[in-house]
């Protein structure tokens, strides 16, 4: 590699890759037609296959590369209980009583998340960790103490504050001014969730058409034509389970119109002596940090290694790149580990939204589920399901909090986020700032 900072075998490829290669499918005989078409076999688009065949619905899934080759099997692999933004901001716009149920609504994802891990006996790695949340500031610990007594009170998020002083009972470092505690916060190998989702979705009767991307979309009466690389096929319904790669498709304007995708950057260690790492990560916490522009990490899941996330460039950029400016950002954290080689260096896009928040409904009569704002480890396998059980007509079992929302864009925007740069930077100097102003509570 040309970084010093890599070993001599480093991959450009996620860490998670190696416990779940990807996987090698045969080519599905594709009918004329079918109930429903899914585009995108990520996490939303598997979910939502799954629960469409084990209600007896024939259903065509298909993915420009390979199954989940997005961000699916890219991504930190956490699994929170909280929305990017805070409950006093999702109030102000839509009333306490809609913020509370738009944030209980993510633990239910976890919730879901964890319930089909059990019931479809996945093997990957599930681990009730907990969260530590690194304040970055001194301030930000008063912000984090007054957000866990509302979140506790009107969402029931059980949560506890760390001092300083306790603070590496935690993690092994200096570097957070106390931070807070939320107990059921989760882990899991995102590469092996989506393998097992997969496998799962196979053997209930779904076809999987890989490298087979879809062109078109059309309308014709009461069902749709679906053009893709090898021909055409006619559906009753269609998904678009795209989320951040839905510019990448073509299909639907509108809705890339409405999610902005923002590349996310990991790198991952080579091992590290097992002492060392149960100094620094004592009870294999995940961990983020009170940055608008956030570090998350985590041990793997044997506990050898760092797996470490966070954006690095305000523009996007190359793994080769990221890896070194990841390990850098690591190193602050963890000093002793400054020396210790990047096994492996990866990206993906996750999907933004203008209003920060996930979004579930139908655009021209084509369901969709995206806009995970980051969040996607659990809000696109419960929400994947929940626009399956939309398109079953199972009304009273398919609403979230999410249902209705107007799906925002902005003037001029077409699904290519050239304002990126300036809004990374701008987050950057809240971040540079000593006060905890840059905080949205």
């Amino acid at each position: 590699m040309p970084n010093a900072q890599f070993a001599l075998n480093a991959k450009m490829e996620p860490y998670w890759w190696e416990g779940a290669p990807r996987p090698v499918l045969p080519e599905p005989k594709l009918p004329r037609r079918t109930d429903v078409v899914v585009v995108g076999c990520g996490y939303t688009g598997v979910s939502a296959s799954l629960t469409l065949a084990r209600e007896g619905r024939e259903v065509v899934t298909f993915d420009a590369e390979h199954a989940g080759w997005g961000c699916s099997t890219r991504n930190g692999g956490q699994i929170h209980t909280k929305l990017r933004l805070g409950l006093g901001t999702l109030a102000k716009t839509h009333g306490k009583d809609r913020a509370v149920a738009m944030i209980k609504e993510v633990t239910n994802a976890r919730n879901y998340v964890e319930d089909l891990i059990k019931r479809e006996a996945i093997d990957c790695d599930w681990n009730v960790c907990g969260l530590f949340v690194g304040a970055h500031r001194p301030g930000d610990y008063d912000a984090l103490a007054a957000e866990r007594s509302v979140y506790k009170r009107e969402c029931g998020i059980d949560a506890d504050m760390v001092p300083r002083g306790e603070q590496r009972k935690e993690i092994g470092t200096d570097a957070y001014y106390g931070g807070l505690l939320v107990h059921k916060n989760a882990s899991l190998d995102p590469g092996k969730f989506h393998a097992g989702m997969l496998d799962r979705a196979i053997k209930a009767g779904v076809k999987i058409a890989i490298h087979c991307p879809v062109t078109k979309v059309e309308k014709d009466g009461n069902e749709f034509v679906v053009t893709h690389a090898r021909g055409t096929i006619r559906a009753k319904n269609v998904i678009m389970a795209t989320n951040g790669y839905t510019n990448a498709t073509g299909v639907s304007p509108e809705l890339r119109r409405r999610v902005v995708p923002i590349g996310s950057y990991v790198m991952a260690t080579e091992k590290l002596p097992a002492d060392l790492m149960k100094r620094l990560m004592p009870k294999m916490r995940a961990i983020i940090e009170t940055r608008q522009v956030v570090y998350y990490y985590r041990a793997s899941p044997d506990g050898t290694r760092f797996v470490f996330g966070g954006r690095v460039a305000a523009g996007e950029t190359d793994p080769t790149v990221s890896g070194p400016l990841l390990h850098t950002a690591l190193s602050r954290i963890f000093p002793e580990v400054k020396d210790t080689k990047i096994t492996h260096s990866w990206m993906g896009f996750v999907a933004y939204t203008f209003d920060s928040l996930p979004h579930i409904g139908t655009h021209d009569g084509i369901h969709y589920a995206m806009g995970y704002c980051g969040s996607g480890a659990h809000l696109a396998p419960y929400l994947g399901h929940k626009v399956a059980l939309k398109v079953l007509g199972r009304t009273a079992d398919a609403a979230t909090a999410y249902d209705d929302l107007k799906f925002p864009t902005r003037p001029f925007y077409s699904g290519t986020p050239w304002f990126v740069g300036a809004a990374v930077r701008y987050y950057k100097f809240l971040d540079s700032l000593p006060s905890g102003s840059g905080r949205r509570q």
